[in-house]
C-alpha cells in the first residue's frame, strides 16, 4: 500500500456470505456455483446498485458491499433478506447472514482497509441465516429512519478486536428462517432425531458466550457418532441463539423429537454449566444436571461437561422411546417397535424376560433382516443364554445362530460403535474367539468413546483378556458418566470381580451389594455375593444367597458356570469358583 496518500473516509460496510456454502459446495457443486451465480444476477447485484451500494470485494460466497449511507446500507440488506425465497430458481437456494459496520475506511486503489471493514466481517457471523448482525453504532444512525426492529444482542467479543462491540440483531420472519433448516424427515424413518440449542449465557461475562458455544459444538460433535438417533446440524440449531423459545415450536419447526437445552452462568472463578433434554411434542424433562468448573482448567471443564452430557443422553433417549412406543403405540407391529419392546428386557436377567426379548427381537430381524442394530441386540440377548448356560428351547445349535447373527451385524454395521460393542463382548464371553473381541471392541471404544455401553464392553474386555487396571479404568468411567443408568449393574459386578481376583474380598463385597441394589436379578452379582462371603468366612450369607441364585437359575453348577465364561486367562475365574464351592454349589 502507498503510504505517500492516505484516503480515509466514514462508511458503512455491509459484509455478506452465504449460509452453508462448504456442505453444498461438497453436496453438489455444479448446482451451488449456478445457484449462486443467478443469486448474484438476479437478486444481489441489482439490490445494490438500487441503494447506491458498491461491490468493493467477492470472495467466494462472501462479499464486501460499501456504502455512503448508512440507512442504505441497512435498507439494502432488508431488501436482500426480504427477497429470499421470493426468486424462481433451483435449488439449493441460497440464503445469506449480513452484517453492517460504520467506521473508519483506508480507500487503497478499489479495495478498502480499516477498523471499519474488520468489525462488519466479524458481525456477519453472529447474524441468523436470513438474518443482519448490526454494530450499536449503525443502530444510533438509523433510529427512526429505517422501519424494522432490530432487537438488542447485548456486548460481545469479536475477534482481533481489541473492545467489546455492542450488537443489535434482525430476525427474519420464521418461514424464512426455517428455509435454511432442513428438518429431519421422521415419517419414512422412526429413528429419533435429536437439536441441540445453543446454551444461554446468564451471566454479565460476554466472554462466557464462546464457552457456551464451544460447549455446544462439542456436545453435537461428540452425539453426532451415535447411530440410534439423528441430530441435526449446528447451522440449523444455532438460528435460535438468543431468543425466548417455546420448545414445542422449536421441535416442530426442527422436525426433531427431542431438544437439548442449557444455560451457563458464572461468578467470580467459578463456572456453573446446566443442561437438560426435553420431549419436544410435549415440552416434558427427561433430565437435567448441573456441572460445576472454574475458570483456571476450563477447557478440561469443557472436555468433562461434553463427556458427561454425551454419555447420559443416548441412554435416556433410549428409555424415553420405550415409554412413548408402550404409550402410543402398545399394539405395533414395527420392527423399531419390536425392537423398543426387546429392550425392556435386555437389561433383566432371567431366562424367562431374556426368552421374552429374543422372541421380540426376532420378529425385528423378520421385518428387516439387514438391521444391524436388531441383529446385534439379539446376540447379546444369545449371549446372555451362552454364559449362563441356559439353553434356548427349540434351537438345537444355539452357538450358530449366535455366529450367523454376528457376521450379519458386522457386515450391515460397520462403523457402528454399538454393534461393534455387542459383537466383540459376545465373541470373547460366549464363543471364545478372544482376540478377535478384544479388536472389535477396541474399535468400538475408538468409533465411540462417549458410549456407555461401549465403555462397560472395554472393562469387560480388558478383565478377560487384557489389563486388570484397564478394566477398573473403564468400569469407574463408566460410573462417573452415569451411576444411575440401566446397565450400572455392569460395571460395578466388573469392579468387584477385579476385586475377588486381586484378593479384596471386603472391596469385592461392598461392590456387589451396590450392584444388587441397581439390578437383583444378574447372575454374576450373585456369584460375587456367594464367592466373597464364603472368602470371608460369612458361610450363612453366602449359602443364602446361593438360594436366591438358585431360585431363578436353577440346576446351577460351577461346571456350567466354567463352561460359560472365557478362559483366556483362567485364573482370574478361579477365586469367584473356589468360592462358590465353599458355599455349596456342586460341581456337576
Amino acid at each position: 500500500m502507498s503510504h505517500d496518500h492516505v484516503d480515509r473516509r466514514l462508511a458503512a460496510i455491509l459484509a455478506a456470505d452465504v449460509v452453508g456454502y462448504s456442505r453444498m459446495m461438497a453436496t453438489d457443486e455444479t448446482a451451488t456455483l449456478a445457484a449462486l451465480k443467478l443469486h448474484r444476477q438476479c437478486v444481489f447485484d441489482p439490490t445494490v446498485a438500487s441503494h447506491n451500494g458498491r461491490l468493493v470485494k467477492l470472495m467466494g460466497d462472501g462479499s464486501l458491499v460499501r456504502f455512503d449511507s448508512v440507512v442504505d446500507a441497512v435498507n439494502c440488506a432488508l431488501a436482500l433478506q426480504n427477497r429470499a425465497g421470493n426468486v424462481d430458481a433451483p435449488p439449493p437456494e441460497i440464503v445469506l447472514r449480513i452484517g453492517i459496520n460504520l467506521g473508519d475506511v483506508t480507500f487503497d486503489g478499489g479495495d478498502i482497509y480499516g477498523d471499519g471493514v474488520n468489525v462488519a466481517a466479524r458481525l456477519e457471523p453472529l447474524a441468523e441465516p436470513g438474518g443482519i448482525c448490526i454494530a450499536a453504532i449503525v443502530k444510533e444512525s438509523i433510529v427512526g429512519r429505517v422501519n424494522a426492529l432490530f432487537e438488542d444482542g447485548g456486548g460481545v467479543r469479536l475477534k482481533n478486536i481489541d473492545r467489546p462491540i455492542h450488537i443489535w440483531k434482525w430476525r427474519p420472519p420464521r418461514s424464512t428462517a426455517a428455509k435454511s433448516v432442513v428438518p429431519l424427515k421422521t415419517g419414512d424413518s422412526m429413528r429419533p432425531s435429536l437439536a441441540v440449542l445453543p446454551f444461554q449465557n446468564i451471566s454479565s461475562d460476554v466472554d462466557q458466550e464462546y464457552f457456551a458455544d464451544g460447549v455446544v459444538e462439542d456436545i453435537i460433535t461428540a452425539l453426532s457418532r451415535f447411530r440410534s438417533f439423528a441430530v441435526i446440524a449446528r447451522n440449523s440449531s444455532f438460528i435460535y441463539k438468543g431468543q425466548a423459545i417455546d420448545i414445542r415450536q422449536v421441535a416442530q419447526e426442527l422436525g426433531v423429537r427431542y431438544v437439548l437445552e442449557g444455560s451457563i452462568r458464572r461468578a467470580g472463578s467459578r463456572l456453573r454449566i446446566t443442561a437438560q433434554l426435553v420431549e419436544g411434542a410435549i415440552g416434558a424433562h427427561l433430565w437435567a444436571e448441573h456441572y460445576d468448573g472454574s475458570t483456571e482448567d476450563v477447557f478440561d471443564f469443557q472436555d468433562r461437561i461434553t463427556e458427561c452430557v454425551v454419555a447420559i443422553v443416548e441412554p435416556q433417549i433410549k428409555i424415553a422411546e420405550i415409554a412413548l412406543s408402550r404409550r402410543e403405540r402398545p399394539e405395533s407391529i414395527e420392527a423399531y417397535d419390536f425392537y423398543l419392546q426387546t429392550m425392556l428386557y435386555f437389561y433383566s436377567d432371567t431366562p424367562e424376560r431374556n426368552h421374552d426379548g429374543l422372541t421380540l427381537i426376532n420378529k425385528a430381524i423378520a421385518l428387516e433382516p439387514n438391521n444391524a442394530t436388531y441383529l446385534a441386540t439379539a446376540v447379546g440377548l444369545l449371549m446372555q443364554r451362552g454364559t449362563l448356560g441356559w439353553k434356548l428351547a427349540g434351537v438345537e445349535d444355539q452357538r450358530a445362530v449366535c455366529e450367523n447373527y454376528i457376521e450379519r451385524a458386522l457386515v450391515h454395521g460397520h462403523g457402528d460403535a454399538t454393534v461393534a460393542g455387542i459383537c466383540g463382548n459376545t465373541l470373547i464371553q460366549y464363543l471364545k474367539e478372544y482376540d478377535r473381541g478384544f479388536e472389535l471392541v477396541r474399535q468400538a471404544v475408538a468409533f465411540n468413546p462417549n458410549n456407555l455401553d461401549v465403555v462397560n464392553f472395554a472393562g469387560v474386555a480388558n478383565l478377560h483378556c487384557g489389563s486388570l487396571d484397564e478394566a477398573v479404568t473403564y468400569f469407574l468411567r463408566a460410573e462417573r458418566l452415569s451411576p444411575n443408568s440401566l446397565g450400572a449393574h455392569w460395571n460395578l459386578t466388573g469392579l468387584a470381580h477385579v476385586e475377588m481376583v486381586r484378593g479384596n474380598y471386603e472391596e469385592a463385597l461392598a461392590l456387589a451389594r451396590k450392584s444388587m441394589a441397581a439390578n437383583a436379578y444378574y447372575g454374576p452379582c450373585f456369584w460375587m455375593m456367594i464367592a466373597a462371603n464364603a472368602k470371608l468366612g460369612r458361610m450363612e450369607e453366602a449359602r443364602q444367597h446361593l438360594a436366591g441364585l438358585l431360585a431363578f437359575s436353577p440346576g446351577v453348577t460351577v461346571a456350567r458356570l466354567r463352561a460359560g465364561q472365557p478362559a483366556k486367562i483362567p485364573e482370574r475365574m478361579e477365586p469367584i469358583l473356589d468360592g462358590l464351592r465353599l458355599a455349596g454349589m456342586p460341581e456337576e
